[in-house]
């Protein structure tokens, strides 16, 4: 899965997380939230697929 396949906007997201993780001192966190928003995106993505074969029936 491509993570701008959205757009530029997930990467303007995860450089303005970045900046802030980094400001704060909280990398872990950076990363764990990069986890969850890549999960969140395989969710969406297999869920817009289910979509489309049920539109196709």
């Amino acid at each position: 899965m491509n993570f701008f396949s959205n757009g530029y906007l997930n990467g303007l997201y995860a450089v303005l997380l970045a900046g802030v993780s980094i400001f704060t001192g909280e990398i872990v966190t950076f990363i764990m939230l990069g986890f969850v928003f890549m999960a969140l995106l395989n969710i969406n993505s297999t869920l817009h697929k289910i979509l489309e074969k049920i539109d196709k029936q």
